[in-house]
């Protein structure tokens, strides 16, 4: 009895089926990376939601007026204001953004004060010493 044409008819079947295991191999590994970016995406965007909802919560009510400056630190104030329980000072808002208490930050937080005041946002109550307009 001659095996041989059983035995090439399975070897063509072996070949076969490795070289489809090996394709399937590429694809898979190929659809990992894939994956492995996808899950990043995904991890970034969940760590950017977080972000977002968390600044979302420091936005004082009317920050987005298209009356306010352009400047980042204009919502903040008015953030440090919406917390506040009497009237503040340059100074005051230095402090409770972390900015270094330097007469040129201090200087350049009154003019904001200052410029809040001309927009109708804040009122000077004294030479110096601001609140949120009622």
């Amino acid at each position: 009895m001659n095996i041989e044409p059983l035995l090439d008819a399975l070897d063509v079947q072996q070949d076969a089926a490795r070289s489809l295991a090996e394709d399937l191999r590429t694809q898979i590994a190929e659809l990992q990376g894939r994956l492995r970016e996808a899950e990043t995406h995904l991890e970034h965007l969940a760590i950017t939601r977080k972000t977002v909802t968390a600044l979302a919560d420091r936005i004082p009510a009317g920050a987005d007026s298209p009356d306010l400056p352009e400047h980042p630190d204009y919502p903040r104030i008015l953030g440090v204001f919406n917390d506040a329980t009497g009237p503040l000072r340059a100074r005051d808002i230095c402090e409770a953004l972390d900015h270094e208490l330097l007469p040129k930050n201090i200087e350049g937080t009154r003019a904001k004060l200052k410029r809040l005041v001309k927009l109708d946002v804040l009122t000077e109550v004294d030479a110096g010493s601001f609140t949120r307009k009622q």
